[in-house]
């Protein structure tokens, strides 16, 4: 196990990365938080908090803000990722000299990058090759969790050892840890949920009601199993915290900063005004277009990311949308249960 001198690195401040910086911290272990901007970083180390992202939330004596990331990184044996993901090759790629072979990296980014389809841990494998990778995801609004409220995560990754540690150093009183090996599984489903958040959003600005919203879930549930086992995900994987947990977090929470994106084009906001009044990055706006060109280049079924895609980026009426989608061929209720081509119509 990592030793109790040896340093942490988790490189981005935004709101997850400083909660799980300052949980391991709090067990008085030195972690090293790597910003962009070094005023930003000072004035965290001497007040405490990170304002803008975690306003009231102490940050443990051992946390160290910097903005020096060789500094960030000098001897870490693990190192979080937690980089919006259009940024995420990038910071990797800038980091990468200062990592050594088997060093352990772990994502905790839900996204797809523009243009290549990658998965953050594509991108660490690409950039890290000799690294031993893993994604962390599960239904973790890290308000939530910054207030001690009961929650949990997956560690997913093919190698024991990255499991065994993000395992240990993030279990608390608080927080539960629990382990996969279908890292593509985990990361789709921490990924895919994004999409839907924003249209449970948009139907709740909207005034939609209770079957309404049950069925919007369970059918994006279908959905996102069906689009990840497509991509070599295993769907049992949909089953626990990291497919169905996050789903109905991220659908049900106005925390969730996809749904808020939804919830203010539900309000008849552009998504321009949605996404700058939010002021964070909603990494499901991004995700709509990968995924939905993704599905037609497969020819994968997704009637709920097509319609919100044109909703979203060409502007057609909510309620239209909806009403062609109710007219679709009614088909199975679970995908892996009766295949699609057994359905009578």
């Amino acid at each position: 196990m990592i030793q109790s001198n040896q340093p942490i690195a988790v490189l981005g401040g935004g709101s997850f990365g400083s909660v799980i910086a300052n949980m391991m911290a709090e067990k008085n272990l030195p972690v090293r938080l790597w910003m962009r901007d070094q005023e930003k970083a000072d004035v965290l180390n001497s007040t405490r908090e990170n304002a803008r992202y975690l306003p009231g939330y102490s940050l443990a004596p051992s946390l160290e803000a910097t903005a020096d990331l060789a500094y960030a990184l000098e001897s870490a044996r693990l190192v979080f990722v937690s980089i919006p993901s259009s940024a995420f090759r990038s910071v990797v790629a800038e980091a990468a000299p200062f990592l050594r072979d088997g060093q352990l990296l772990v994502s905790t980014t839900k996204g797809i990058e523009a243009d290549t389809f990658c998965l953050m841990s594509d991108i660490l494998k690409q950039e890290v090759p000799n690294a031993k990778v893993g994604v962390l995801s599960g239904p973790n609004l890290a308000k939530e969790i910054a207030q001690r409220q009961l929650a949990a995560t997956v560690i997913a990754s093919e190698d024991e050892e990255v499991r065994a540690q993000v395992q240990a150093l993030l279990h608390s009183p608080y927080f539960r840890v629990y382990a996969s090996t279908d890292t593509y599984g985990v990361e789709l489903g921490g990924t895919l949920k994004n999409i839907y958040a924003i249209a449970a959003g948009l139907s709740a600005a909207l005034g939609m009601g209770e079957n309404t919203r049950s069925m919007l879930v369970t059918r994006s549930l279908a959905e996102m199993s069906r689009f990840a086992v497509s991509m070599g995900a295993n769907p049992m994987t949909f089953l626990g915290l990291a497919g169905v947990g996050d789903l109905i977090v991220t659908c049900m929470s106005p925390l969730s900063r996809n749904y808020r994106v939804g919830y203010a084009l539900g309000e008849g906001k552009s998504l321009d005004e949605a996404v700058s009044v939010l002021g964070e990055v909603a990494e499901g706006v991004n995700t709509l277009k990968q995924v939905r060109d993704k599905s037609i280049e497969k020819d994968i079924y997704m009637p709920l990311v097509c319609g919100l895609y044109d909703v979203v980026f060409k502007g057609l009426p909510v309620k239209e949308v909806a009403r062609n989608m109710m007219l679709n061929v009614q088909s199975t209720d679970v995908e892996f249960v009766l295949a699609r081509s057994e359905v009578v119509s």
